[in-house]
């Protein structure tokens, strides 16, 4: 802290207001703080309704390891399904073999 700010200055108590008006003074300054105070206690309840509805850390690894879980559940499938399609490719080629040797016209 600086030295020179815990000196006194001189006229620095000249503006004081006189005795009569220290009840009015203390009693609006009292006023001032309890709005403060109310509005202090306002953030505060607002705040922790916020932490209560905020995710954690372990909340965000639960999710993350869900969705991890899903794209490797939906690309294990996306994988079955083209080599299902591959495998659907090759029978239709054999069974328009199978015709072609038949002499029968197969329609789709």
């Amino acid at each position: 802290m600086n030295p020179q700010a815990l000196r006194w200055q001189p006229g620095a108590c000249a503006k004081l207001p006189p005795a009569q008006d220290n009840y009015n003074i203390f009693n609006m300054t009292e006023k001032r703080f309890e709005k403060l105070y109310k509005r202090f206690y306002g953030v505060k309840e607002v705040l922790g309704e916020i932490k209560n509805e905020m995710a954690t850390k372990n909340d965000i690894h639960q999710l993350m390891m869900a969705i991890d879980s899903y794209a490797k559940r939906s690309d294990t499938y996306f994988q079955e399904m083209v080599m299902l399609s591959h495998k659907v490719d090759r029978h239709e080629r054999w069974f328009q073999l199978f015709a072609d040797k038949l002499g029968l016209k197969l329609e789709y």
